[in-house]
């Protein structure tokens, strides 16, 4: 998220079905359109990208189960990551209903995997838009192991650190940067926020990454599909991408020439605009 920009509008809430809260934002006219973010963020992920959608869309954005606005299960060993299609599958029946109209979803990266898997569960779901989903080669044994050991030791900083230059791709100059500018921003911009989520989210799910069918995530999926995909995003991006278009007869597959996983902050013009594209194309 770009440091000190937020998301507003107004608030909701939708219950999944294990009775979870999840928590929801919307702002703009037209039809609804729903933003489900990756690891690492919640619903305030999406400013770069707000005031470009919300002439065009009611958009509404989601905090991911375990932070932000919405609840988690009680205990943690209860998460699995078809829980989360639930939520989405939640959110989205409640826009569904109070629009009268399926639901256009973008899912950025876990985000993405969520918003496959609740199309899947015949949920009404108009179009999608998915942002480089992650897949079990996205998360190597060794990197999984090193961030048990960090997030068991405390070190949830470090873990953060890892995730970011190992998985996403950033370079530690960039990650530092980062750092420093949500530091001068103050605690509101969201750094012990994301310290938080790393420790409650990041081992479980990029444990169920590991276990993760791509071809069982896109089976019963009969939505058009149409992924975004950075020319200088980590391989497993491409690959991951490129297996689950295979799975899903009609989809299209639009390079983002010259960006990486993170171009909702380092390209917000760019995204929206080929996400207005592909929600509106025939």
């Amino acid at each position: 998220m770009a440091v000190g920009e937020l998301v507003d509008g107004e608030r909701g809430f939708a219950r999944s079905t294990d009775g979870t809260p999840i928590g929801l934002l919307s702002a703009g006219t037209g039809p609804p359109l729903l933003l489900v973010h990756g690891g690492l963020s919640g619903m305030q992920r999406w400013a770069p990208l707000w005031k470009l959608l919300t002439p065009h869309f009611t958009v509404t954005a989601m905090d991911r189960r375990g932070r932000g606005s919405s609840g988690d299960a009680p205990d943690p060993a209860d998460y699995a990551l078809e829980r989360e299609f639930d939520d989405v599958s939640a959110v989205v029946e409640a826009l569904a209903a109070a629009s009268g109209r399926p639901v256009d979803v973008f899912g950025h990266s876990l985000g993405a995997v969520c918003a496959l898997g609740a199309a899947g569960r015949a949920a009404p779901v108009g179009r999608l838009v998915l942002y480089e989903p992650p897949g079990p080669p996205t998360v190597s044994a060794d990197w999984l192991r090193r961030l048990h050991s960090s997030i068991d030791a405390g070190h949830s900083g470090l873990a953060v650190a890892s995730y970011l230059v190992e998985v996403i791709g950033l370079t530690r100059e960039r990650v530092n940067e980062l750092r420093e500018q949500t530091l001068q921003a103050g605690a509101g911009a969201g750094v012990d926020d994301v310290l938080a989520v790393a420790s409650r989210t990041l081992v479980r799910e990029a444990e169920a990454l590991t276990a993760l069918d791509l071809a069982a995530l896109a089976d019963g999926v009969r939505q058009p599909v149409r992924f975004l995909l950075g020319t200088a995003s980590p391989p497993w991006a491409a690959e991951v991408t490129g297996l689950l278009a295979e799975q899903l007869p009609g989809a299209e597959i639009e390079a983002l020439d010259g960006e990486g996983h993170e171009a909702v902050d380092g390209a917000p013009h760019r995204v929206a605009e080929a996400l207005l594209r592909l929600i509106t194309k025939e």
